[in-house]
């Protein structure tokens, strides 16, 4: 399967894709490749049946469609999910046919979208050492073999396209979102360690923290519809859990406090929002729906659908009545509404 994506030269892909689709309808390279591959039995290039739209097929893809509501996009909908992802794939080749065959091998080539994930994963995190073709089968294996892995990486595929305006597409977010790439990349970690392959889940784990810059131990144990935004500098310790639909912005640390050991990392609920360079140290509970505001530094625990900012962390509205959030911060990713009754907020 590996030996398809690389073996039609990038040159030819790129012509192949000007030629099909171009309103234009330029003639299409005449490659003794493409005459082998698909039967073209013309010697000429002026009467290569490969300069017909009869003849030459359409490249492995879907079209894009209507979607479930985005908003309320399921694991069940990964078929829908894939589907769209190479109508995207394909759109994307149009417009620029000079990413046409790096679209080509990373998605249109591919049967699913566990192939197509783990042949990225495989390229982006190999080494002299550690080759591309191992990798691909290490994740397809693992990805294959759990399907609740496959539905946590629909559900963060839909996190990150629902949350982050930025995020066009989802193709957008399955080629270059190393907060995504990351996480599916731990979540193959974590499973390696948990079959006891804890020497390869340790080296995968060092190959991650070197390509994408986020830092997670494979013993962590992550939900799923997580949202890594931007995701650089994020680190998470051994015994850390983080639970669904949450999202964690660049620089947090989910960290200990000294070097004793045992259970001495956070604890973060459904649904919390943690911002850029927040630190949590230690074994404290991070309640369901609790926003922690960007920069704090929490020592205790924060209680469930409430607000900690500042350094050390104080609740918004106080210890005693908090104010409560009235939505969930994980998926609202509302960093500010606490701002009115931060009464120290001065400029």
């Amino acid at each position: 399967m590996l030996a398809v994506s690389y073996a039609i030269p990038s040159c030819c892909i790129n012509r192949f894709y000007i030629r099909e689709f171009s309103s234009s309808l330029q003639p299409a390279l005449h490659h003794p490749w493409y005459k082998k591959r698909f039967g073209c039995c013309s010697t000429n290039q002026e009467n290569c049946s490969l300069g017909s739209p009869t003849h030459l097929p359409r490249m492995p893809g879907g079209d894009l469609s209507v979607a479930p509501s985005v908003g309320h996009l399921t694991a069940n909908n990964e078929a829908w999910l894939w589907d769209q992802i190479k109508g995207e794939a394909r759109r994307d080749a149009d417009s620029e046919p000079a990413l046409a065959s790096y679209l080509y091998s990373t998605i249109l080539s591919h049967s699913s979208l566990e192939r197509s994930l783990s042949f990225h994963l495989g390229n982006k995190l190999c080494s002299s050492t550690l080759l591309s073709t191992l990798l691909y089968d290490l994740f397809l294996n693992i990805l294959s073999s759990d399907s609740s892995l496959l539905d946590a990486v629909v559900a963060d595929l839909r996190a990150a396209r629902v949350r982050d305006p930025a995020c066009v597409s989802f193709s957008h977010c399955l080629l270059n979102y190393k907060g995504f790439l990351a996480c599916q990349s731990h979540r193959v970690a974590h499973k390696l360690w948990n079959q006891d392959r804890r020497p390869l889940a340790l080296a995968l784990h060092s190959r991650i923290s070197d390509v994408f810059a986020v830092d997670i131990h494979p013993a962590a144990r992550i939900g799923k519809g997580i949202l890594f935004d931007h995701a650089t500098g994020v680190v998470i310790g051994e015994t850390a859990i983080i639970g669904d639909n949450c999202s964690i912005l660049h620089h947090v640390t989910l960290g200990g406090t000294g070097k004793a050991g045992g259970d001495r990392h956070p604890k973060v609920g459904d649904g919390v929002l943690i911002g850029a360079g927040a630190t949590i140290l230690g074994n404290v509970r991070i309640g369901d729906g609790a926003k922690i505001g960007a920069g704090s530094v929490v020592l205790i625990d924060v209680p469930p659908r409430t607000t900690a900012v500042g350094n050390p962390a104080r609740l918004i509205g106080g210890k005693e009545k908090p104010s409560q959030n009235s939505d969930v911060p994980g998926e609202s990713m509302d960093h500010t509404s606490f701002i009115s009754e931060w009464s120290d907020y001065i400029i």
